[in-house]
């Protein structure tokens, strides 16, 4: 790792105007305020088709997963769709393994039209787990999110810190020793 670590949004959201990657620019100001280098990576820039086993470099996934390896944290955001995670981030998600992730420094947001998403949370928690990720104990759950924002800026001050605290832990433990494996990353057979 250099210096200033390198962290990468990835926003699992498609939409043009959307509330996850608006979120997840706030926390890369956070990453900037705290000293790493910060980059978005939009997933609509990338042709990820639906994950096939037999076909693991299909698309773009080489590219996608060389810019994840590459980093020193990532932040994973996505929108709650029927109470979990989106499918664009559960694909991107599905390009990679323990390669990417294990050791790997991961933040966690999530947006919602309605309550908090906290469930989309902790799917992703669990996922990063099984590759081995050490996940940072803080996250940001931003609900109402029509309500959040107002020409592209967070309204709300205590979930602006929030969101910002996010980008800056990241910096702060991209170097953190992870624990021993999950016991969730041995029985991830699907990532090895």
């Amino acid at each position: 790792m250099s210096d200033s670590p390198h962290v990468v949004a990835v926003p699992g959201s498609l939409r043009e105007t959307s509330y996850t990657r608006m979120s997840l620019r706030r926390a890369l100001d956070g990453v900037e305020r705290a000293g790493g280098s910060a980059e978005l990576i939009d997933l609509r820039e990338y042709d990820l088709p639906t994950f096939d086993a037999d076909r693991d470099e299909a698309g773009d996934a080489e590219a996608f997963t060389a810019r994840i390896r590459a980093a020193d944290a990532v932040l994973l955001g996505t929108p709650m769709y029927h109470g979990s995670y989106s499918s664009t981030l559960k694909t991107a998600i599905d390009y990679c393994g323990f390669d990417e992730f294990e050791g790997e420094t991961v933040g966690l947001l999530a947006v919602a039209g309605g309550g908090f998403p906290v469930t989309a949370i902790e799917h992703l928690r669990t996922v990063c787990r099984a590759l081995n990720a050490w996940v940072i104990p803080h996250q940001v759950a931003v609900p109402n999110a029509h309500e959040q924002f107002r020409d592209g800026e967070v309204v709300d001050d205590g979930l602006d810190r929030r969101t910002i605290t996010l980008g800056r832990r990241a910096v702060q433990y991209a170097d953190i020793e992870p624990d021993p494996d999950s016991f969730e990353s041995g029985q991830n057979v699907g990532a090895k």
